[in-house]
């Protein structure tokens, strides 16, 4: 009988696979439910559950997906991982709080849970505590000592802090360990441009642009250095394949149109300003304060854009 059940459960899992290989999510579920109603052992089911609460993960049911991931917890409270699943649900909602509660629920039961590091990590970075978040990105080191990606959102923190020294030698740990990647390449042109080397940092955000040309800020950087230099024809040929490659990117339209306007195309300004404020509409307290548009301040169609 036991033989019986789990090979009815097997059969409903294969079933269960190939729905989901063939991006039939929701009959996935049905089919991995269908499997946990015949006897499994416990490993077995808990495997189930975990396919369950990532697919509806991944068609943005979050609510079941936590449920689901309760359900593991009920079965085996040592389960890092569902901890872990609960935590990326939460952040994914908003609530960081409840993320790194669950986050330390987890490295709780799993020390050397390197993601839940990461993503903890990640997220005091972004609610500002610089020394938790340096903190646990070397927790994440010290267990995966080849991963480029952390060392470069250390060298990212320490160029915040002004740290100079300290961020190179953490961008160059990354760019040893994967030389291609591009924010890498992009924040060691971030610490060039501040240790005054226009040259080299020139060099490394066309390098990052060598690899992703859809990433805008590399775009947006080398146009600041342009400026500065008044190097504007240079820059709006720049910014237009910046543009061509990041449609979305509302920074570029907005240094173009500085460009025009000091270059004296009204036509062409007034229409990136208006692509910029459509893109993102709080972007007209900068237009009505920048000394660039002095030129533009008498036209009706401006007076349009800012108010």
């Amino acid at each position: 009988m036991l033989i019986k059940e789990h090979t009815r459960q097997y059969n409903y899992v294969l079933l269960a696979e190939n729905a989901y290989i063939n991006n039939n999510k929701e009959k996935s579920i049905e089919f991995y439910k269908k499997a946990l109603q015949f006897r499994g052992n416990m490993v077995d089911n808990i495997a189930i559950l975990y396919n369950i609460a990532q697919i509806y993960d991944e068609i943005d049911n979050m609510l079941k997906s936590l449920e689901t991931y309760e359900e593991i917890t009920k079965l085996d409270s040592s389960e890092a991982g569902a901890y872990y699943g609960m935590a990326m649900i939460y952040e994914k909602m908003g609530d960081k709080d409840r993320a790194l509660e669950y986050y330390h629920k987890a490295i709780s039961l799993d020390k050397y849970y390197d993601r839940a590091y990461y993503y903890a990590a990640n997220i005091f970075d972004e609610k500002g505590d610089k020394n938790k978040a340096l903190e646990y990105y070397y927790k994440v080191i010290e267990i995966v000592p080849n991963d480029y990606i952390t060392y470069n959102n250390l060298g990212s923190i320490y160029e915040e802090l002004g740290e100079y020294d300290k961020a190179y030698t953490m961008i160059e740990k990354s760019l040893n360990i994967e030389p291609d990647y591009y924010k890498a390449l992009f924040n060691m042109g971030v610490v060039y441009k501040a240790l005054g080397d226009n040259d080299k940092a020139l060099e490394y955000y066309f390098k990052s642009i060598d690899i992703n040309p859809q990433h805008s800020y590399s775009y947006l950087n080398i146009s600041a250095i342009y400026i500065e230099q008044k190097r504007f024809e240079d820059t709006v040929e720049l910014l237009t394949e910046g543009i061509n490659n990041n449609p979305q990117a509302h920074d570029l339209y907005y240094n173009r149109a500085c460009c025009y306007s000091i270059l004296n195309n009204e036509e062409k300004a007034l229409e990136d300003l208006k692509k910029a404020v459509m893109l993102l509409p709080e972007i007209v307290e900068s237009i009505r304060v920048d000394k660039d548009f002095e030129n533009l301040r008498g036209k009706g169609e401006f007076i349009k854009i800012i108010e």
